[in-house]
């Protein structure tokens, strides 16, 4: 009899009601234990919304982020925040997003924040150093378990592996991560003999490592961590996702573990090779309902490459989707602003456990048995839909794909008409949203403004914006993108063949949710998006203001795209509409138009081998975009939260004017890339963290500044923060770009001096 089990489900709720819990905490609005009491209530309402599953899972509900929790689990943390004499939640908020103190601008002390694999979630980056010592501190997640096992649920915890823990860690003196493994297997092996004491059969360790290209010393690890831990008294599942095994298959099949999890979806001929290949009772997870996008599977189809797996497996076939479904919304059945038809094509989170359960029925008592939902699978199996015939961005000749001017000519002309100072100061783009720009926004979307009423309230936010920037002494401005609720979700509205739900959330970090715009037909621009907002704000003021637009590859990789389009296509059709909208632009007079691809390096393929291509199509659609305008229009973008040093040549071949970059967070880590390579055009690194409520100091952005013209041509350097200003208040903006401002404005009087 097959089993259905899931690797993890969406914490935030299905009206973000974590978000609001934690933000709520934040501000002193609840106590602590307020907090965890109505935090534990939507955990149990997570865990009732997957009670037809043979094993629910525990762990996977984090405040904040499953490996910051690993990290608490097991006692790293760095000295500076076990220093501090507050309660151990406090100190888990404080890694996660720092903490300002009595002076406004004190020192961050939050820990680096990167992204999980190829997803748009983020995670708090482990440290160790030699001198890291493991302890464990299981208590809440014991407590859970209890809690959910007197509830009559079969509890699987989930926890992150050992070894993708210690991959996904930084040195901070450069000890290397595996010299810390045996201690940490130490952890690990108490870990799991507690839970068998707590009455626990199976533990799920999650190793997406393993969907990577791997060196033979973390082989040898692998099989070294996971020896040991066949000692303890529970049966152990390794769950790999995100990608095939490929040459980790091998490896995977060798190690003595009581169950494999795999994507059975990107590697359906993995999952019958270890049909083949593992012993008696080593159980067979197969992922079979995607976990990362939201298309409902052909229940049908999947059936039918099931039935052999089960003949040859019988009960030790299990049944998952692919990975966590902390990718995907909670609920489709409150989606009431859907296209006419598209609901029914869709499957979120609550729905995809419907599809578990019709696929256990089916196996384990006869496709008789689901009939009804197998018809109305058939219904929605193979999306209807178009896409181009041929794809011209696979032709780096293209003559479409180049500027008019190499970068020094077009630098040159571009600071001849700008006339912008050395180290020009600047922001990534957003501004504040306030409680009022969000009810504004939601009156007009539900009809209780005028069109009248809500340009005059827009306009009003834009003039304050650029008011604020000219008073600060900012040289390149933004209009600060008050009429947008989302950099992605803002496009989705305004071109043809994109959808927008209305509580199709997904967390990106923390408190932080996005709504991934669904990609369903294909794109068009109807008219322009941004250009009434951008000169209005540049008609306030003579100096530049930057338009903004979202790029094509992020479009892509932050929304939800149909199965059946190849997403070079998709690349192309965006990369067209927002080609119309910046000559729109520049006929409206914008002298710099700044194109984000924030997730350029997110969607990055895991294998080496697949890299390529995907660099190839996306670096084109950006060029695609961005090649059309005039030599003295400059062309920023931007990029978040990401390691850089394998995809630094493409950065170079899309050929922005300038690109900002995040790398105060990671300690100028990042920028490594960009020095090796000696990057050829202009680039701003973020001197402060706006991730966080602390203030930068004036002295510390003086001293990052000074680093960066040590490895930096100053000529080519721009000052700005981190990442966008939407969701920090104004009280914090204010006082941070100040500081950064004045430490510009100290340093250009130095250089003078030294000229």
């Amino acid at each position: 009899m097959a089993k259905i089990h899931n690797l993890g489900f969406p914490r935030i709720g299905a009206k973000r009601e974590l978000k609001h819990l934690l933000e709520s905490f934040w501000t002193g609005e609840i106590n602590e234990t307020r907090f965890i009491e109505q935090s534990n209530a939507l955990w149990l309402n997570n865990l009732q919304q997957q009670a037809v599953l043979d094993y629910v899972p525990v762990g996977d509900f984090s405040f904040y982020d499953h490996v910051l929790d690993t990290s608490f689990l097991f006692g790293n943390l760095p000295q500076r925040i076990k220093d501090h004499g507050v309660s151990e939640l406090d100190k888990y908020f404080l890694f996660a997003r720092g903490k300002a103190g009595q002076d406004l601008c004190c020192e961050n002390a939050a820990g680096e924040m990167t992204k999980w694999f190829d997803t748009n979630y983020h995670y708090i980056v482990p440290e160790l150093d030699k001198n890291t010592a493991f302890s464990l501190h299981p208590e809440r997640l014991l407590q859970r378990i209890k809690i959910a096992r007197s509830q009559g649920y079969e509890v699987k915890p989930v926890l992150v592996g050992p070894l993708t823990y210690l991959y996904l860690s930084r040195s901070t003196d450069n000890t290397p991560v595996l010299d810390k493994l045996p201690d940490l297997l130490t952890q690990y092996s108490l870990l799991l003999t507690n839970l068998a004491a707590a009455g626990i059969e199976w533990v799920q360790l999650d190793e997406p490592v393993l969907a990577t290209n791997i060196s033979s010393e973390w082989s040898m690890a692998f099989r070294y961590a996971y020896q040991r831990l066949s000692d303890t008294p529970v049966k152990i599942l390794l769950a790999n996702y995100f990608g095939k095994l490929n040459e980790n298959l091998s490896l995977v099949a060798e190690l003595p573990v009581d169950g494999i999890h795999v994507d059975g979806i990107k590697g359906e001929t993995e999952a019958q090779y270890l049909a083949d290949h593992i012993q008696a009772p080593q159980v067979l997870s197969v992922g079979v309902i995607n976990g990362r996008n939201i298309w409902k599977q052909d229940l049908r189809k999947v059936l039918k490459q099931l039935q052999p797996l089960q003949e040859k497996l019988e009960n030790r076939l299990w049944l998952a989707p692919t990975c966590s479904l902390l990718h995907v919304p909670v609920d489709v059945t409150s989606e009431d602003r859907l296209p006419a038809g598209l609901n029914n094509k869709l499957s979120f989170a609550v729905q995809k456990i419907n599809e578990l359960e019709i696929l256990r029925d089916g196996l384990n008592r006869g496709e008789a048995a689901v009939a009804e939902a197998l018809a109305e699978s058939d219904e929605i199996a193979g999306l209807a839909g178009t896409a181009l015939a041929q794809n011209p961005l696979l032709d780096n000749d293209n003559p479409q794909l180049k500027r008019r001017l190499p970068f020094e000519k077009r630098y040159a002309a571009q600071q001849a008409s700008l006339k912008l100072p050395l180290l020009p100061t600047t922001t990534i783009g957003s501004f504040p949203q306030t409680q009022d720009i969000r009810q504004v926004r939601a009156q007009y979307r539900r009809g209780d403004l005028s069109e009248g009423q809500y340009k005059a309230f827009i306009e009003a936010q834009i003039r304050l914006c650029i008011e604020q920037q000219v008073d600060l002494g900012l040289d390149v401005l933004v209009h600060g993108e008050a009429e947008r609720n989302d950099m992605v979700e803002y496009f989705g509205e305004h071109l043809d063949g994109i959808a927008v739900s209305r509580f199709g959330w997904v967390q990106s970090y923390g408190s932080r949710c996005v709504k991934p715009p669904i990609i369903h037909a294909d794109i068009t621009r109807p008219g322009p998006m941004t250009v009434e907002w951008i000169a209005y704000a540049q008609s306030l003021t003579e100096k530049p203001v930057k338009g903004m637009l979202t790029g094509p590859v992020t479009i892509i990789n932050w929304s939800f795209v149909r199965d059946d389009i190849p997403r070079a296509d998709v690349a192309y059709q965006l990369a067209e509409g927002l080609k119309d909208e910046i000559t729109a632009l520049e006929k409206a007079g914008i002298k710099i138009v700044q194109v984000d691809e924030a997730a350029l390096r997110e969607g990055l393929p895991l294998r080496e081998e697949e890299k390529g291509a995907y660099l190839q199509w996306a670096v084109n659609a950006f060029k695609l975009a961005t090649s059309s305008v005039k030599g003295d229009t400059q062309i920023h973008t931007h990029m978040c939260y990401s390691e850089f040093s394998d995809i630094i040549d493409a950065i170079a071949n899309m050929d922005a004017d300038v690109v900002t970059i995040e790398t105060a967070r990671s300690h100028l880590t990042l920028l490594d890339a960009f020095k090796s390579t000696a990057y050829p055009n202009a680039i701003g690194p973020g001197v402060y963290d706006i991730h966080s409520p602390a203030c930068p100091a004036k002295e510390t952005i003086s001293n990052l500044i000074e680093t960066l013209l040590d490895i930096l041509p100053v000529e080519k350097l721009w000052i700005n923060p981190d990442c966008g200003l939407k969701t920090r208040q104004w009280s914090e903006v204010l006082p941070a770009l100040s500081n950064m401002v004045s430490a510009t404005a100290l340093l250009r009087q130095k250089l003078t001096q030294t000229a």
